[in-house]
């Protein structure tokens, strides 16, 4: 039984449908979908019950998927050790972030360093979702919070810090918030519902019970957006929004919040010429500009 043929299964397993197997891996519906029927004629059993919300594993699926499992881990493992090999200061780094700090902070960063080390390419995605490293989704990650227990090797470079902003127009017309009124008779922006903590939210909520929330989005760059147009408030990083000249950072009665800015790396990759060179660099220029991350109150 060949392992790619197998990797269809497990991934639509994991994923529970063709469309989000086959962004998994790189392909297409009707590739995935072709190839799970050839597969099922191969065994001469069905893997998956075809139901409306997508493709749920049958007994012989179930009974397969922790050696599946195994398998995929042992793959993965192949898979980094291949790309941990000594290629000297060449090749390419995929590496992912939030857009605002990847646009904000990392860009010029990574292109310097591109500069200056021509045979390296560096594969920016900026994306609020958490890439999976042992899956090789991204060789490194630039977050703000923590990452996942495991195999990952992480490194705390800065604190970011947060305010809550409005521009002169906002508070023409609505005045400077009375925090003891909860945000009463004011309008916020804040982000989309999301499964982790995000604590600029909930300090913004603990400060605004009683704002009334016109807009929910998954990005800063909306959030900031809105401020500088006149029609909310926004909690911000301090190092996108003290730096614009249309808003304002507002005095609050609770100071605003701080998070640690983290590398991390698949422990397989940390000894990686490119990388290592890569996250030494990130190390020792975020700490340069640690103090726009995190101003002084």
């Amino acid at each position: 039984m060949n392992w790619d043929d197998l990797k269809i299964a497990h991934a639509i397993a994991r994923h529970g449908s063709l469309s989000a197997a086959a962004r998994a891996l790189g392909s297409t519906q009707p590739t995935v979908g072709r190839r799970l029927n050839a597969l099922e004629q191969r065994i001469g059993a069905k893997l998956f019950e075809r139901e409306a919300g997508g493709l749920i594993p049958g007994p012989l699926c179930r009974m397969l998927l922790e050696t599946l499992d195994g398998m995929d881990e042992l793959a993965q493992a192949v898979d980094r050790r291949i790309a941990a090999r000594d290629t000297g200061l060449k090749g390419t780094i995929t590496l992912t972030s939030l857009a605002w700090f990847g646009d904000d902070v990392l860009s010029p960063l990574l292109a310097r360093f591109c500069a200056d080390h021509p045979d390296v390419t560096i594969d920016l995605i900026n994306d609020p979702r958490r890439f999976n490293l042992s899956r090789r989704e991204a060789d490194m990650a630039v977050r703000i919070g923590h990452f996942d227990k495991g195999d990952l090797v992480e490194r705390k470079v800065a604190d970011v810090s947060y305010g809550l902003y409005a521009s002169e127009s906002y508070l023409a017309k609505h005045g400077r918030p009375d925090f003891s009124k909860k945000g009463l008779g004011h309008h916020v922006v804040t982000l989309s519902p999301s499964p982790t903590r995000v604590v600029h939210m909930e300090w913004l909520k603990a400060m605004l019970p009683r704002a009334s929330i016109l807009l929910r989005t998954n990005g800063v760059q909306s959030h900031l957006a809105a401020a500088e147009a006149g029609v909310a408030m926004a909690a911000l990083p301090r190092v996108t929004g003290d730096g614009r000249p249309d808003i304002l950072r507002l005095k609050t009665p609770i100071p605003g919040p701080s998070q640690p800015v983290k590398i991390g790396v698949h422990a397989d990759l940390r000894d990686t010429p490119r990388i290592r060179m890569l996250i030494d660099y990130l190390v020792r220029e975020l700490k340069l500009r640690a103090r726009a991350l995190n101003p002084d109150p």
